[in-house]
């Protein structure tokens, strides 16, 4: 009975992890939205919010969650530019 509590408690943490993850995700998302709509506009912005969470995102240890890239704000000018 013991292992059958401990891989429930195990999974139940696994999926903590994936919810957190899923939230950081559309957080992260809303923040490249935020430097797109500036870098239309012409004004300044920073991708450090952006990447804050994305290094949170990468330090969770799932397999089947992917590593996320960092985004630099020549990234989202080149972004922007293809889009025109």
């Amino acid at each position: 009975m013991s292992v059958h509590k401990d891989l429930m408690k195990h999974a139940e943490n696994q999926n903590k992890s994936y919810q957190q993850f899923l939230a950081w995700d559309q957080q992260r998302e809303q923040y490249i939205e935020e430097a797109i709509e500036l870098c239309k506009q012409g004004k300044p912005f920073s991708t450090d919010k952006i990447n804050e969470v994305t290094n949170k995102m990468n330090k969770i240890n799932l397999r089947i969650i992917p590593i996320k890239k960092n985004v630099t704000v020549e990234m989202v000018k080149e972004y922007v530019n293809s889009k025109k």
